[in-house]
C-alpha cells in the first residue's frame, strides 16, 4: 500500500446527524440517528433508528437540539461519540 491510500484517523472518523432526546446525566446526551436505507429483499426505504450516548463536555445541547456528532475513542462502557457541533435549537 502506498503512503497516498492510508488516512489519518481524523479523516476516518463518522458523523452523524440526530435529535437529542435526553439530557438528563452529567456532561451526556442521548442522540437518536434516523437512516433511510432500502430493504435487502424488498427494496422499499425504510427508517432504521438507532440511540447513541454522546460525550457533551460543556452540557449545551438540550432536549430537541439537532447535532452533529462525530466518532471517538472510548470516554466509558457506552459513550463512544462526541458532539461536534449544534445545528438548531
Amino acid at each position: 500500500m502506498s503512503d497516498s491510500a492510508t488516512n489519518t484517523p481524523a479523516t476516518k472518523r463518522k458523523t452523524r446527524v440526530g435529535l437529542v432526546v435526553s439530557d438528563k446525566m452529567d456532561k451526556t446526551i442521548v442522540v437518536e440517528y434516523v437512516a433511510r436505507v432500502p430493504h435487502p429483499r424488498f427494496n422499499k426505504i425504510i427508517k432504521q433508528t438507532k440511540k447513541f450516548y454522546v460525550h457533551d463536555e460543556k452540557s449545551e445541547a438540550k432536549v430537541g437540539d439537532k447535532v452533529r456528532i462525530v466518532e471517538s475513542r472510548p470516554t466509558s462502557k457506552l459513550k463512544r461519540w462526541a458532539l461536534d457541533s449544534i445545528l438548531t435549537h
